[in-house]
């Protein structure tokens, strides 16, 4: 008769930063911080299920299977390496289904947390608004650059279809609009847009001229594809200044190129943000569902600003 045999990983060893790309002084900190919330939604979750307060005294009922830690490590080594549900219920020794809710319930979790600030521990951005807030009490100079992330290309006959065709990439995408500071901290991350929309449409539609308005001492440093939040905003969107006349007087040239080179050089640390962004591998390519993309993005990006705020 064969026996089916049932291979399990050390949790010491799945829970090693080559797998979950966090430190483990990291990870103490995300289970401390995250545990009593993630029991919370389980108890809500329960408590609709029975519709009504629990009969049993705390403590009492099935166990979890997979414990909140292993939860966590499980979500952190698939937003890390995108490994497939089923091989990582393989490392856990549970069903694919458990790990695939463990997934979806930490997700969550991690994308609400919002992105840490440097030197001020505890104190987390979750909108546009608390970022053009924070900048302008502290004076901190922004960067906002957009990214593309390439997602599966929608069923024939879908409604919508083309609007996620990117014009710059020639491929299905979705768009991320990004803003760090100086250092290249993460910031903030928006809700992400279908990939043909615009970059300043993208910011726009998440409230950046209302921003603007209200805290119009904040300077944005921004690409040449923000040129109408330029017109818009003078003096608080930064663009590269644009090109002179052709009779314009060769200094006239060089002056301008030298700027252009000035405005890349601090902007460039959005770009940095960005890559850190992308060595999460699932990033680089999306391969599931576009509606869990956003979520993702929005994890990636907090644990991203953990790292780089206590470094």
């Amino acid at each position: 008769m064969i026996q089916a045999v049932v291979i399990t990983a050390d949790r010491h060893i799945l829970a090693h930063q080559l797998f979950t790309g966090i430190s483990r002084q990291h990870l103490a900190c995300l289970v401390e911080e995250l545990a009593g919330l993630w029991q919370a939604v389980v108890e809500g979750r329960r408590h609709v299920a029975r519709g009504g307060a629990r009969k049993r005294e705390a403590g009492g009922g099935a166990r979890h299977r997979l414990v909140f830690v292993d939860r966590l490590v499980v979500t952190l080594i698939h937003l890390r390496h995108d490994l497939p549900h089923s091989v990582l219920a393989l490392l856990a020794g549970v069903d694919r289904s458990t790990v695939t809710r463990a997934i979806g319930e930490i997700r969550g979790l991690l994308a609400e947390r919002g992105c840490a600030v440097p030197g001020r521990p505890g104190l987390r951005l979750r909108t546009l608004a608390d970022v053009f807030a924070y900048a302008q009490a502290e004076g901190v100079e922004l960067r906002l650059d957009a990214t593309e992330v390439q997602v599966r290309r929608p069923v024939a006959g879908r409604g919508g279809r083309r609007a996620f065709i990117s014009g710059k990439k020639k491929q299905n995408t979705m768009k991320a609009t990004v803003i760090a500071d100086r250092q290249g901290h993460t910031l903030w991350t928006d809700a992400l847009r279908p990939g043909r929309m615009h970059d300043a449409t993208a910011a726009r539609n998440e409230g950046i001229a209302v921003c603007f308005q209200h805290f119009p001492d904040v300077e944005v440093l921004l690409d040449d594809g923000y040129l109408g939040l330029r017109r818009d905003h003078p003096g608080q969107a930064v663009t590269p200044p644009r090109k002179p006349n052709k009779i314009a007087l060769p200094q006239v040239h060089a002056a301008r190129e030298e700027a252009r080179h000035d405005h890349s050089s601090k902007r460039i640390t959005v770009e940095h943000a960005l890559a850190d962004h992308k060595r999460w591998k699932q990033l680089t390519r999306w391969t599931h569902r576009r509606e869990a993309l956003p979520a993702t993005y929005r994890a990636v990006a907090g644990l991203v600003s953990d790292r780089t705020a206590n470094a």
